[in-house]
């Protein structure tokens, strides 16, 4: 049951009244409260059970007076609602509350312009950590500033944390936790020219951004590996979206007939392109192969199941905090967690022979 709020007038608890109840001290109550000091775990205990029980609130003027602060880490991330962000960002919410934190989540609707104010308003709030999501944009001014950012974190205690991007250059106060993006890409290509195609759509480039383009690179590694001749006209241009895969398949199909794969940025994408082929009464795998990249739960619910690429989002937000916390040294090594293919239902050898 919710607890009653006290009637007007009567009056709250105090730390003392904590203390009393729990039978230690009041320091002993406030060392619980700021979590900065070594405290017995049996003690801690009783302590917040008498917390629970007086239904003691925490006067934040009293700890702002106090000097005391909410440890936090922010997690800043493009959208929410993406499967992708949603799995990393569960990764970071665990590891931050395993490290007695708070997470506070801040969305910047792909705009690199409110990435960077966001970052700014977390330096400002002396959040411990800063952790930037996803991939980077390609423009000098952007970087600048972010190096900027970098170093005025670092100055103030904190760590700026790059998930999932690369990084900033040497010598800059920031930690990088990556996947093998072009790794991943390079063996789903190779897989697909393997069993014999030779024309792959990759659909749903963002030209600028470091995710795409590191796996554009993995394409065009493996057809180089293959003695295969890349085509360019099928990099395709899009956004993560079922919707986007939806329309670039419409596109792919009115205007090529000689590619039988396609592959798709990632798998919210490739569920755009599996109704699309539904629609114009291709069949998959038997007339279109069809591979996407992330692996989130969807893609082994799809019909057929996706052949993907598996990121280990969790791994990633959990190893953001933990190294950002720790502060990880200047010059460390970026930390590059690995990918593999998943191999399921949509891929088999085209029915007409390779070019």
């Amino acid at each position: 049951m919710p607890k009653k709020s006290k009637p007007d007038g009567e009056k709250r608890p105090t730390i003392r009244d904590v203390a009393a109840l729990a039978g230690v001290s009041v320091p002993t109550v406030s060392r619980v409260l700021a979590g900065n000091y070594p405290v017995a775990p049996a003690t801690r205990a009783k302590v917040l059970r008498a917390m629970r029980e007086l239904d003691y609130v925490v006067n934040a003027h009293a700890r702002a007076l106090a000097g005391a602060t909410t440890k936090t880490v922010a997690f800043v991330v493009d959208d929410v609602t993406g499967p992708f962000y949603a799995f990393i960002a569960r990764g970071v919410e665990q590891q931050a509350a395993s490290e007695g934190r708070l997470c506070l989540l801040c969305t910047t609707h792909g705009d690199p312009e409110r990435e960077l104010a966001v970052v700014e308003l977390m330096r400002e709030q002396h959040a411990e950590a800063v952790i930037v999501v996803g991939g980077a944009w390609d423009r000098e001014q952007y970087r600048e500033r972010m190096r900027y950012f970098a170093t005025a974190l670092d100055k103030s205690g904190s760590r700026l944390v790059l998930c999932g991007r690369p990084s900033l250059g040497e010598n800059v106060p920031a930690t990088v936790v990556h996947y093998d993006n072009e790794g991943g890409a390079y063996a789903m290509t190779s897989h697909l020219l393997s069993v014999g195609h030779r024309r792959i759509g990759y659909l749903g480039r963002a030209l600028g951004l470091s995710t795409t383009d590191e796996r554009v690179a993995g394409l065009r590694r493996a057809y180089a590996d293959f003695g295969v001749e890349f085509d360019e006209s099928l990099v395709m241009p899009g956004e993560f979206t079922k919707a986007s895969g939806y329309e670039l398949a419409k596109e792919l199909l009115a205007g090529r007939d000689d590619v039988t794969a396609v592959f798709a940025a990632t798998d919210m994408v490739a569920a755009g392109v599996l109704r699309a082929l539904r629609e114009a009464g291709l069949r998959v795998p038997e007339d279109m192969s069809v591979v996407g990249f992330d692996d989130i739960p969807l893609a082994s619910d799809l019909t057929p199941a996706l052949t993907t690429v598996h990121v280990p989002h969790e791994e990633l937000g959990k190893e953001a905090v933990r190294l950002g916390l720790r502060r990880a040294d200047t010059g460390a090594e970026p930390v590059v967690l690995g990918t593999h293919i998943v191999v399921r239902e949509s891929v088999a050898p085209p029915k007409r022979p390779a070019a």
